[in-house]
């Protein structure tokens, strides 16, 4: 798909999402802040109690969600044990108490919750269930059948403990739902929990000492995407010389493009970000049914 330069603020930043407001709402914020009106787009989302890092994106670079969104995160996740939530959060009905564990206990569970697991989400998610997100289901009375997923635990380690709670690090992957993982491990260690508060310090490569504020955030902080960004997303890297990077541009058949021979040593997995000679961004190729075919093309190289 071919886009065309919209003439308006566009890139994408890193923003310390503050609790108490949800990341649409957020993104209004920003958006207003620019001054015009953009397209804008996060790379997952952060319920309204939890904070920390929200990769925001605006204009064309909204097309760069998938790829930001496919990364490791990693969360500060606060267990707060004995009573289990309906929505496995701080705002939510309590459903179940339960005896509070001790501290070996938590430790002695954690080990079964590491590396490649399946993980039911939370009824309350926005999971499509026969059609309808399954919030919504939850919200008119019925209680939709939650298949588990795969999802990977990389690391999770008990930072700190109290009588009541603990204060867990967890890395993971795309996908996880923190707050079912303190219903599992509050479940696991013979009590009940639910997930008390949550931070994310990391999306990908982008740590949250390096995120601004909403009051912070301006136009002067819209990032570009680069060649060593598309690295550390694991992207493939291709560049084209001019004439190539022309037609590239313009959306020619990529047989036709001199360069196209680079890309068949590249994994069939692997998405190619595609920069000029001089390292303008262009655009991203995906491999489908056999062949490599334009993701979508980002810029009109002159």
């Amino acid at each position: 798909m071919i886009e065309t330069p919209a003439g308006s603020p566009e890139g994408f930043a890193i923003i310390n999402k503050p609790t108490g407001i949800t990341s649409h709402s957020l993104l209004a914020k920003l958006s207003r802040q620019l001054g015009v009106k953009v397209k804008v787009g996060h790379a997952g989302t952060l319920d309204s109690f939890a904070s920390g890092v929200l990769v925001c994106m605006f204009g064309r670079y909204t097309r760069l969600s998938d790829y930001f969104m496919a990364t490791r995160k990693r969360y500060t996740a606060t267990l707060q044990f004995g009573m289990e939530t309906d929505t496995l959060d701080p705002g939510g009905t309590p459903v179940r108490h339960a005896a509070i564990p001790d501290r070996a206990a938590v430790e002695a569970c954690l080990s079964q919750f590491s590396g490649p697991i399946q993980q039911i989400p939370p009824v309350y998610s926005a999971i499509h269930v026969e059609g309808k997100r399954a919030y919504r289901l939850a919200m008119q009375g019925t209680v939709p059948e939650m298949a588990a997923r795969p999802v990977v635990i990389h690391s999770l380690q008990l930072v700190s403990w109290d009588e009541t709670s603990a204060v867990l690090d967890v890395a993971c992957s795309k996908g996880t739902y923190i707050r079912s993982l303190a219903r599992d491990i509050g479940m696991a260690s013979g009590s009940a929990a639910h997930l008390g508060a949550l931070c994310r310090t990391a999306s990908g490569p982008f740590l949250i000492q390096d995120a601004c504020s909403l009051e912070e955030f301006s136009i002067t902080k819209l990032r570009k995407f680069d060649v060593s960004l598309a690295r550390s997303l694991d992207m493939s890297i291709i560049k084209l010389e001019h004439n190539q990077a022309r037609a590239f541009s313009h959306g020619k058949p990529l047989a036709q493009i001199d360069s196209f021979d680079k890309l068949l040593s590249i994994p069939d997995s692997a998405a190619v970000a595609v920069f000029s000679a001089e390292d303008e961004f262009l655009g991203v190729l995906r491999y489908l049914d056999g062949r490599w075919m334009y993701a979508f093309v980002f810029s009109e190289a002159r």
